[in-house]
């Protein structure tokens, strides 16, 4: 089992910059992928960034170049990095981890980017 939880978000301005972390716990030498989702009021989960245990890292078109994941090993930690931030980027931010056989989710944190 894996816990994770989500925290950094808030209002920001267009423009601005926000960094989320994803916390985990438990058996968090079997996560083989990180991934950040992001959901908006009335639409559907959508896939945000994600890296590998080995290092590989991919990110969804609309946010490449703005966006950044990261992890700290040492405090089982994942961070997602989000500059120059636009409304539409307004959305409950998730965090999944994913072993070889489930997947686990946080709670989500929201991100309003708003003037």
């Amino acid at each position: 089992q894996v816990q994770v939880v989500e925290s950094g978000g808030g209002l920001v301005q267009p423009g601005g910059s926000l960094r989320l972390s994803c916390a985990a716990s438990g058996s968090v030498y079997s996560v083989e992928v990180m991934t950040w989702y992001r959901q908006a009021p009335g639409k559907q989960r959508n896939f945000v960034a994600s890296i590998t245990a080995n290092g590989r890292i991919t990110y969804s078109e609309f946010v490449k170049d703005r966006f950044a994941i990261s992890r700290d090993n040492a405090k089982n930690t994942w961070y997602l990095q989000m500059n120059s931030m636009k409304p539409e980027d307004t959305a409950v931010y998730y965090c999944n981890a994913r072993t070889y056989r489930q997947q686990f989710w946080g709670q989500g944190t929201q991100v309003t980017v708003s003037s």
